[in-house]
């Protein structure tokens, strides 16, 4: 009898592992692998990314190496490593003062550098925990998540943190959508999404979540729409700005940690540590997934850079496999 239940048990399991990564590739033709490149001496996990579209350099945060990799994706090389960071996570290149800045996860530092000599340029200290970064090109204020509940206001030509927006608890993923003034806000830990309004300076709104695990956000800044990447269950859920209210809802890559919007294609792209590259076409308030593009497993963070048609997901170091980057052509 312990035998058979035993057995009985280990089938569950395999039912379980398989039913997360049952899905098979498809849509092949939305993702064409142009070229992988190797990431010498990067190890651990990998975080989130930015690029310089105009030189196509990609900075990529090395969280789990205390690094930050400067990786040429036009002539495949990877080019310079900034070293002694403390578990880098955000990381965000101004073209207007040609500095990249990076948020450290473990010393709460927010680190500039000048993108063209990787020397450093001034820092900025949050604390604890400097996480996920958006840049106000047009209002010249850069917003770094940070700490046990807070949105840092910087001013990156001076180099000076010039406000401080509280929430509930630590936030994850978070978009500004330019035209409204707002910035809307995962806040996972107390099952939410917060709307700050950039005129007053406050949160306006707190929007209760139907599942857990709301980390990764992109933004339909046309339409005012917001799609938010759910880890439990793994749901991918469109929500209007101004109501809150849900518009679409569909399954989503599990374990995924970055997502992206593009309004030239109204196509939306999801990394997931499971092992996929999910791609949805959002038209008439419904999503239509058109691929799911297999990866390494553990590979959750990407950037989608529509001016270069683009996609580039960091593979993070496993087994006898070396970190790279693989970079992809979007259709």
């Amino acid at each position: 009898m312990i035998k058979s239940w035993t057995f009985f048990l280990f089938l569950c399991a395999c039912c379980v592992c398989n039913s997360c990564h049952s899905q098979k590739s498809f849509g092949a033709d939305e993702l064409t692998l142009r070229q992988t490149i190797p990431l010498a001496d990067v190890k651990g996990r990998i975080d989130h990314m930015d690029a310089d579209v105009k030189k196509q350099v990609v900075f990529m945060s090395a969280l789990g190496n205390n690094s930050l990799e400067i990786v040429d994706i036009k002539n495949g090389k990877q080019v310079h490593s900034i070293k002694g960071l403390s578990e880098p996570q955000g990381v965000i290149f101004i073209p207007q003062t040609n500095e990249i800045m990076v948020a450290n996860g473990g010393n709460g530092g927010c680190q500039f550098y000048n993108s063209e000599t990787y020397q450093s340029t001034g820092t900025i200290d949050l604390g604890s925990d400097a996480d996920d970064i958006r840049y106000d090109s047009i209002g010249k204020r850069i917003y770094v998540g940070y700490g046990s509940g807070g949105i840092a206001e910087i001013d990156p030509a001076k180099h000076v943190k010039t406000a401080d927006i509280k929430l509930p608890e630590h936030p994850e993923g978070f978009q500004l959508d330019k035209a409204l003034r707002k910035i809307f806000v995962n806040v996972p830990d107390a099952h939410q999404i917060d709307v700050i309004d950039l005129k007053s300076g406050g949160v306006v709104a707190k929007w209760k979540t139907d599942y857990s695990a709301n980390f990764p956000m992109a933004i339909d800044e046309s339409s005012h729409i917001i799609f938010i990447g759910y880890r439990h269950p793994a749901k991918l859920v469109a929500i209007d700005e101004g109501t809150g209210k849900t518009i679409a809802l569909s399954d989503l890559v599990g374990d995924a940690d970055d997502l992206y919007y593009d309004g030239r294609s109204k196509k939306v792209y999801a990394s997931g540590g499971s092992g996929a590259i999910n791609i949805y076409l959002f038209e008439k308030s419904t999503f239509k997934q058109i691929a799911s593009v297999s990866t390494r497993s553990g590979a959750r963070t990407s950037l989608l850079i529509p001016a270069l048609n683009g996609f580039v997901l960091a593979e993070r170091a496993t087994g006898n496999e070396a970190a790279q980057l693989s970079v992809y052509n979007t259709k």
